[in-house]
């Protein structure tokens, strides 16, 4: 894991301006060998101008320990440097002032600026100290060399260190935008990570609601036929055995088709968790590949799943005028095949809104309308009042409120209408539209 900017400030450990102990030493002792260098360059210079050795040797020790401030000031430093060159002091501190200049973030021109000044103060202090020298006769060449020993100890002097502290600069510069794009690539893998999460985490909440909308539809329908069948075998055991014989096969009837239903959705729910297991080790690299693949995978299955057809539709009316319950089925337009989500829909709204009649209105007299469009599917269920009060409850069918939230689910997710409310004769209408 890299380091992020935050977490390399923290890391900030040395005194005063300095980030680490190491670059105060090394500071430190460079500053010292200058300060040396000047106090014992400040001799020959006190005698040349008449001054005592010691304010020359102080002179110099002070001027050399600027270097002590490189990190901090190295524009200061230089102007030292290129102060004290007449004297012939801080060679030491000229260059090491030049190299941390040409490293720093400073502009060009300022860098140019100040190591031209540095090269033309060396070139002319060089010029005239060799120039005496041939005067007083230490140096017996031609006029020749006294031009060429000043041009190239100044650039001697000032281009190495200065060509040196651009390339660390820019190597430094690099490096930290390296370090700054791998902080920022480690804080998108975060949040991509966190979206991964959530959208995780969306789909477990999905996967819920679906399992329970499921749940709902596949054992409501059945179980309430069945508590009323079971009523209702209560109720002519003793008066009329052959009914009450027709009304027991009926409840078995449904309790096998209910168990059958709900053995194929375990089936589906424990293949879905063998995934899950399988999905588990797959490397992070490897995620957006598994969720296009899962996500294909899923449509597909989806429009392969086996389900309720809406040629089954007659049977389920059949079912429920079997329970007792007086129920018409009228159906306009063509009939033709759909998508397996569409005709699914289509059967879970009829099948839910006839429990909703065995629970809250039973005995009432029912009406189911189906519609074939050109580009949609209708459907209508609407019951009038229940013929008694107290029949609604006769059952005592337990209510969980999610029936009409199930159908409305269902039908918005495939971009449908779904409408539901009492009517003005008092009893109750759902109505549903899906795209076709």
């Amino acid at each position: 894991m890299t380091t992020t900017g935050e977490d390399h400030d923290r890391g900030l450990t040395g005194p005063w301006w300095w980030a680490r102990w190491r670059s105060a030493v090394l500071d430190g002792s460079l500053a010292l060998v200058s300060a040396v260098e000047c106090g014992a360059e400040g001799i020959p210079f006190a005698r040349d101008a008449g001054l005592p050795m010691a304010v020359g040797i102080v002179f110099g020790l002070v001027a050399g320990s600027a270097l002590l401030v490189r990190r901090r000031w190295p524009i200061a430093v230089v102007l030292v440097a290129i102060a004290i060159t007449p004297a012939e002091m801080g060679f030491l501190m000229g260059v090491v002032g030049l190299y941390t200049l040409a490293a720093c973030e400073l502009p060009r021109r300022v860098i140019g600026a100040l190591a031209g000044m540095s090269l033309v103060g060396t070139m002319i202090v060089t010029f005239v100290r060799v120039r005496q020298d041939m005067a007083r006769g230490d140096l017996t060449l031609g006029d020749w060399f006294v031009p060429f020993a000043a041009v190239t100890t100044s650039l001697g002097l000032t281009a190495p260190p200065v060509l040196l502290g651009l390339y660390v600069g820019a190597r430094r510069r690099l490096m930290e935008s390296l370090r700054e794009r791998a902080d920022s690539l480690e804080r998108e893998l975060q949040l991509l990570a966190e979206r991964a999460e959530e959208r995780a985490e969306w789909a477990r909440n999905e996967e819920r609601t679906r399992i329970a909308r499921e749940m709902h539809d596949v054992v409501a329908h059945r179980v309430s036929l069945m508590v009323v069948h079971a009523a209702a075998l209560q109720a002519v055991a003793r008066k009329d055995p052959e009914k009450a014989v027709r009304n027991a096969a009926l409840v078995g009837d449904m309790g096998r088709q209910a168990l059958t239903e709900l053995r194929e959705m375990l089936g589906v729910l424990r293949a879905g968790e063998d995934a899950g297991r399988r999905a588990a080790s797959v490397p992070l690299a490897a995620v957006r590949e598994a969720a296009a693949a899962a996500a294909w995978r899923a449509a597909g299955e989806e429009g392969a799943a086996e389900g309720p057809w809406l040629s089954e539709l007659e049977e389920l009316v059949g079912q429920s005028a079997a329970a007792g319950m007086v129920v018409d089925l009228s159906v306009e337009g063509e009939g033709r095949s759909y998508a397996a989500e569409v005709e699914q829909t289509a059967y879970r709204v009829v099948q839910e809104a006839l429990t909703n009649v065995h629970k809250h209105a039973a005995g009432a007299k029912t009406r189911v309308r189906l519609a074939h469009r050109v580009s949609e599917i209708a459907m209508q269920v609407e019951n009038g009042p229940p013929p008694e009060p107290s029949s609604a409850s006769a059952a005592r069918l337990p209510s969980g409120g999610n029936g009409l939230v199930g159908m409305r689910e269902r039908v918005v997710a495939l971009g449908g209408v779904f409408v539901s409310g009492p009517t003005d004769a008092g009893g109750f209408r759902v109505s549903a539209v899906i795209p076709a």
